[in-house]
């Protein structure tokens, strides 16, 4: 009924090596702890998109105990953009689905609560587009209704899904959230080390 789709085909030249493979502050990797979290809040149906970097992260992912829990497709030319390894998702993702919650590797530290809530909005508004919403930011996943599926298809790869959700502007359901992490874009190693020194610090307040 509803995918979820994890987008780890980027080169990530900011950071210097695969985002994806990057671990918190447990030392769990970026895409298993995404997926992880996709599967806690209820998702049984997950695919991960891969690009150049395919073999490190399937390779991950098998040996992680979310391995029974996610399909891993690989974009063919990831070079094109984001947008098309959303086409890749959807391609994997079957013409069965109602619904695609789309999130990005750079995004590892949303909770399973928020994409819960997220998709709870859109089994009750059937919205086009849902996505959660921490402050005056908008955050991920972002659930896109097969409504606007035939438009994200048509849509020019160059611009991504952006100029979908523009089109849809005054029906975008925004979820309210207490998430800081459904923000946080992780892309160089600065904020890499910052995100980690946070949860840390976290971490040792609350024990």
């Amino acid at each position: 009924m509803l995918c979820g789709v994890v987008l780890s085909a980027g080169d990530s030249s900011r950071m210097g090596s695969p985002k994806a493979l990057l671990t918190d502050s447990h030392g769990v990797p970026f895409i298993v702890r995404i997926v992880a979290s996709m599967r806690e809040a209820g998702l049984s149906d997950i695919v991960a998109v891969t690009g150049k970097h395919h073999d490190a992260i399937a390779d991950v992912l098998m040996r992680s105990s979310v391995h029974g829990a996610v399909r891993i497709v690989r974009n063919p030319d990831p070079a094109r953009g984001q947008l098309s390894s959303l086409w890749t998702a959807m391609d994997a993702c079957g013409d069965e689905s109602e619904a695609l919650a789309m999130t990005l590797v750079d995004v590892p530290m949303l909770s399973p609560a928020t994409i819960s809530k997220v998709i709870e909005a859109w089994r009750r508004t059937r919205a086009p587009i849902v996505r959660p919403a921490y402050g005056n930011r908008r955050g991920h996943p972002v659930v896109f209704d097969r409504a606007v599926f035939d438009e994200l298809r048509r849509a020019p790869v160059e611009s991504g899904a952006r100029v979908v959700v523009s089109a849809h502007y005054d029906e975008v359901v925004n979820v309210v959230v207490d998430d800081p992490g459904c923000v946080v874009d992780i892309d160089t190693p600065e904020e890499y080390r910052r995100s980690v020194a946070s949860a840390q610090d976290s971490a040792r307040e609350s024990e």
